[in-house]
């Protein structure tokens, strides 16, 4: 039996890169110290987290005060929503569509709460969202809409800088959350047109607990954490110099290597995809063109998730039934759901979310094991009786 394990769950989160580890162990020997101190200490922590922030704003086409470091994703997420909803008129209109993360959309959920009145957009079949219907949805009191680059289960990039454009002719501010794009997409702040983006380090092979949201200048926001003037005076709280160091270097690899390894795993997860509809009858690919090039969600019709994890998982591969932060109730995907998928499907889907470790060895082996492991669960063994 082969010991070896495969690892096809990184969408949920990335192994820590070499190199960002050896990044933060120069930050921890040189500056783990608190970065508002005035001593000598203090303002080596200050430098590192200085220049960790202009080497982001370089990569994201910002400047160094646009880039607000988080705790997380959905830390960045809540500030944008709320942060921007709470500081224009209380009352106002926000746009999300139905495929968001949970961040955004517990988010707005808090919104309604407050006052606020929120429109849900639909998506296709496809999984993405229409212009049109986009425009259509604004009015004069929208204040915000948010809509992610590149969707955390299935994988579909929406037409952001045609959403931007509308947006902006309507004055309405724009926030993405981009936290699946660094390893596969361009981020180009400028040409995306969005005035707040998020991203998360742990997604692109750097550390876990540090993340950012990029702020357009100008763009009015509150702060949702109180008791400190860090950040500009947008998110209070000790800075994660080491963790901050590592989400530079992180993104800085991502950057250098996008083009190479998005035409290699796309590669990659093409075979996989031809090898499932060649091996395995009644599937369904969840999310059209364009797809992130590491994303493969599959319904296998007649088989339980649940179960198929267990088994791929006893085989040695790591996969999701969805979004991290829903999967461990294995409860049915809101984004399958909202693009119209049936019950039977929702409950028999797989993701495979290749990382840039990711090999064609890796690939034939799922082929070896996968075609079995479904036939299986579609006909489960007689209860005895």
């Amino acid at each position: 039996m082969n010991s070896k394990r495969i690892y096809l769950d990184n969408a949920a989160t990335t192994p820590l890169r070499a190199e960002v580890a050896e990044a933060m162990r120069e930050a921890v020997a040189d500056s783990n110290y608190n970065p508002s101190s005035l001593h000598a200490e203090g303002r080596r922590a200050a430098a590192v987290l200085d220049a960790a922030r202009e080497r982001v704003a370089s990569l994201l086409v910002a400047t160094r005060s646009e880039i607000i470091f988080t705790s997380s994703g959905t830390e960045a997420d809540n500030l944008a929503l709320l942060g921007v909803a709470r500081a224009a008129s209380p009352g106002g209109h926000v746009v999300v569509t139905a495929i968001e993360h949970h961040a955004v959309l517990s988010a707005v959920d808090r919104l309604r709460e407050e006052g606020f009145e929120v429109s849900v957009l639909p998506v296709g079949r496809d999984g993405l969202v229409d212009v049109a219907q986009f425009a259509a949805a604004l009015r004069p009191t929208t204040v915000l809409a948010s809509v992610m680059y590149a969707n955390n289960e299935i994988g579909t990039v929406q037409p952001i800088a045609e959403l931007t454009r509308v947006a902006r002719s309507r004055g309405v501010l724009f926030h993405s959350d981009a936290v699946q794009a660094p390893s596969w997409l361009p981020i180009d702040v400028a040409e995306l047109g969005v005035d707040l983006l998020s991203l998360s380090a742990h997604k692109c092979q750097g550390p876990k607990g540090v993340g950012l949201l990029y702020v357009r200048r100008g763009v009015p926001i509150v702060p949702i954490l109180h008791g400190g003037g860090q950040e500009f005076g947008r998110r209070p709280g000790t800075q994660d110099v080491v963790g901050i160091a590592g989400m530079a270097r992180a993104l800085e690899l991502a950057a250098a290597e996008r083009a190479e390894q998005s035409r290699r795993v796309a590669a990659l997860r093409d075979r996989l995809e031809s090898g499932i509809r060649a091996a395995i009858p009644d599937v369904r690919i969840n999310g059209a063109a364009p797809r992130l090039a590491n994303n493969l969600n599959v319904s296998f019709a007649g088989a339980e998730s649940a179960s198929l994890l267990i088994a791929l998982d006893l085989a040695g591969i790591a996969v999701s039934a969805g979004s991290a932060c829903t999967s461990g109730s294995l409860e049915p995907s809101h984004v399958l759901a909202a693009m119209g998928l049936d019950q039977r499907r929702q409950h028999g889907t797989i993701r495979f979310s290749l990382g840039t470790t990711s090999s064609a060895a890796d690939i034939d082996r799922v082929l070896a094991v996968l075609p079995a492991l479904v036939a299986e669960q579609r006909c489960p063994s007689p209860v005895a009786g």
